[in-house]
């Protein structure tokens, strides 16, 4: 049961390390996949510790007529264990609500705010100074642009510029990040996947902007000219924190992969770096099997030792049956038998001697 809440801390590396080497839109679905899976599996180890702590307390076990002597566990650590989950489930889900409301706030501030400036189709001109591009999600999407930003860029910079954030808008990219940043409110060691996932969504509308232009000299030129030109503190007083912007990022790296010769030749042999990135894979899904693997194991004993609570810690209705096959239980048709049912089979062998089943019970 504690197993998904310390796997992050190899899951992550392997992830980063794996997510190097792929293309930009696998890196990023990887990154996020990754991430719901932790925090999804440790969510579950939580609720399961909440759950077992919970019905060892006589209350709660007593409500379903449980067996406290069935249900294993000490109550020393499990108890005090099931208070810590509760807490931490309660503070998760606060940071959750807290972060999607923040969230939505920003969007709805930003729309406000470009509502007030004309727009040509998808296109909205901000009258700042200070340069800036960005792409703003909504039902219509816009491409936000101050208006030092298309000053300091010559005209076909400025289309490759827009293909940039037309991109984040078709993918829905902030949607990545919305989903990572509530990954890491449920466990804080999945937070270094965040950077790597911007960079990654970055550098996908980097290659959808160089497609779509048609020059990836040019997309590569419009980015590094509006990074040079943009002031990050002027630009994020009127930026929401949670969208993409071009001029973000390691800029240089993107810079360098959009002007990297492409060298469409065959298959390369197997190398270092393919050994390097198949290791990669196989620790990764080794962490991520082995986390779910260990929650829905959690989860079927803790099922198997309630049940098992359950139908021994209430009296049971019905007849027993004596044989070779050991003691049968018979459920009654006609109510409360003559006296109360028998212990556990387990604790009772069956009688040596008799052919046939000794029935006791309801009289019909």
């Amino acid at each position: 049961m504690w197993i998904p809440l310390l796997m992050p801390l190899l899951a992550v590396p392997a992830a980063r390390r794996l997510a190097e080497s792929l293309p930009p839109r696998a890196a990023a679905w990887l990154l996020t996949g990754c991430a719901v899976a932790l925090a999804g599996c440790t969510t579950a180890a939580l609720g399961l510790l909440l759950t077992a702590g919970a019905l060892r307390l006589p209350p709660v076990a007593a409500l379903d007529h449980l067996s406290l002597p069935l249900l294993g566990g000490d109550p020393v650590v499990s108890v005090p264990a099931a208070g810590a989950a509760a807490g931490l489930l309660g503070a998760t889900a606060v940071a959750a609500v807290h972060r999607m409301r923040r969230h939505h706030t920003e969007l709805r501030t930003a729309r406000l705010a470009t509502d007030a400036h004309p727009t040509s189709g998808d296109l909205c001109v901000l009258p700042h100074a200070a340069p800036d591009a960005y792409a703003l999600p909504g039902r219509p999407g816009r491409v936000v642009v101050t208006a030092g930003m298309l000053r300091a860029l010559p005209p076909d910079e400025r289309e490759a510029l827009f293909a940039h954030e037309r991109a984040h808008l078709a993918g829905r990219h902030h949607l990545f990040l919305l989903t990572a940043a509530l990954a890491a409110v449920c466990h804080p060691l999945l937070r270094p996947l965040r950077a790597p996932l911007a960079y990654a969504l970055e550098r996908w509308a980097d290659e959808t902007a160089a497609s779509r232009v048609g020059d990836r000299r040019v997309t590569a030129r419009a980015i590094g000219r509006a990074a040079l030109a943009a002031r990050p503190a002027a630009a994020d007083a009127h930026r929401p924190g949670t969208v993409l912007a071009a001029a973000t990022g390691p800029v240089p790296r993107r810079v360098a992969a959009l002007l990297a010769p492409e060298r469409p030749a065959p298959p390369p042999p197997r190398t270092a770096v393919h050994g390097r990135r198949l290791i990669a894979a196989a620790a990764l899904l080794a962490c991520l099997g082995l986390s779910a693997a260990s929650a829905l194991d959690a989860a079927t004993d803790l099922h198997e030792t309630v049940e098992t609570a359950h139908v021994f810690g209430r009296p049971v209705v019905g007849q027993r049956a004596w044989g070779r096959a050991g003691m049968v239980f018979f459920p009654c048709r006609h109510g409360a038998p003559d006296r109360p049912g028998p212990p556990p089979p387990a604790f009772f062998p069956p009688p040596t001697g008799g052919d046939g089943p000794e029935r006791v019970g309801c009289r019909t």
